[in-house]
């Protein structure tokens, strides 16, 4: 990597003094190093990048603070660490223990780039906890109905594939093509899709029509800054329905993030109402999303799932009435959320759409966050 970045203005040709090149050269070996944390980065090795970077804190860091370093220059180099240290988020989607996914996250908040992470995870005791349809809809001004996924046939997106599907086939019926023999095939592969492969190769598909891909990505961003909003380290977005199903991602897409007091409580066979109010406005927030942008939900038939699944593993478990009360509250505290950080949620969207890593995302929030 060059280091003219960090050298002076050609136009200043004073001679540097002793204390100074033995403040940089510390920091120009240091840098050269950084070929070895790009490698880590571009192998998506969690550990090896964050070992480095807290290598270099007490290398760097130490050095220019220290020193006698102009101001300019100490500047630059912190800039320049700063910039590099966000990368390591685009390396905990391979990871295979989210506790060092945790510390990834808990290293660049020490260091002051996550102002806002887990800046609202005191919100879940907020609000009344019984919410019938018609708090929710005074709460969101939509009936319950509009905040429910939809099943296939049902929803807006379906119907329309489904009538541009008869619609072809009735076009190449009129024009002499008869597709009939080929389509107990069709449907035949349509349903092992959907039964051996969880319906990723037709999802493949449908993420092509750009309406449909886009309702994906203000559904995973809904998920995404909740996340990030309620302290819940981040993995990564998948956007992909095929690496989602190697992932053991059930749908589309799908965004994988951590809660420890929720992981620690599991294993002790307890769970804290607050624990699983944080969880369950993350997994709703998708739905919550939607319903904000679009006026109402088509996806997450696979957050009400796992959120039934959870519930079974409390203990008494919850009753029909407690899980729609329960599910009812979740949605309207994360569409709330969603709503009071309209801005944040926008961009994250908009970085999603445009391909962007995980760094970028969270950057791209924190940089629509309103100021203090």
């Amino acid at each position: 990597m060059a280091l003219c970045f960090f050298s002076p203005l050609p136009l200043v040709t004073a001679k540097p003094s002793k204390v100074s090149l033995r403040v940089r050269r510390p920091i120009c070996g240091a840098l050269k190093g950084w070929q070895e944390y790009e490698e880590a980065v571009k192998e998506k090795d969690l550990a090896r990048a964050l070992r480095f970077l807290k290598s270099m804190e007490d290398i760097t860091y130490q050095s220019s603070v220290s020193s006698v370093a102009s101001s300019t220059e100490e500047s630059l180099v912190k800039l320049f660490l700063c910039e590099r240290d966000w990368e390591v988020l685009d390396t905990c989607l391979n990871a295979d223990d989210m506790r060092l996914v945790g510390s990834a996250y808990k290293f660049l908040q020490d260091r002051g780039l996550l102002p806002n992470f887990g800046k609202c995870k005191n919100i879940v005791l907020e609000g009344p906890r019984e919410v019938t349809p018609t708090v929710l809809k005074s709460a969101t001004g939509l009936e319950a109905s509009k905040l429910a996924p939809k099943k296939w046939g049902l929803s807006g997106t379906s119907s329309a594939v489904l009538v541009a599907f008869l619609g072809g086939v009735s076009f190449l019926l009129s024009q002499g093509i008869d597709i009939r023999p080929n389509l107990a095939a069709i449907l035949g592969l349509a349903w092992l899709d959907a039964v051996f492969l969880g319906g990723s190769c037709l999802a493949q598909i449908s993420c092509l029509w750009p309406p449909f891909r886009r309702r994906i990505l203000v559904h995973e961003a809904g998920h995404l800054l909740t996340a990030y909003l309620m302290g819940c380290p981040v993995r990564g977005v998948i956007l992909d329905p095929i690496v989602a199903m190697q992932m053991g991602i059930q749908g589309q897409a799908g965004t994988q993030f951590w809660d420890e007091k929720l992981e620690k409580q599991l294993e002790e066979g307890g769970l804290s109402g607050a624990v699983f109010d944080r969880y369950c406005m993350v997994l709703f927030a998708g739905i919550a999303a939607e319903a904000l942008i679009y006026g109402e939900a088509e996806g997450g038939e696979n957050d009400e799932n796992l959120f039934r699944s959870v519930c079974g593993l409390l203990q008494p478990p919850f009753s029909v009435a407690q899980m729609s009360n329960q599910a009812r509250w979740s949605v309207m505290q994360s569409y709330n959320l969603l709503k009071w950080h309209k801005n944040a949620h926008k961009a994250a969207v908009k970085a999603l759409e445009n391909g962007s890593c995980l760094s970028v995302v969270i950057k791209k929030i924190e940089e629509a966050m309103p100021s203090k």
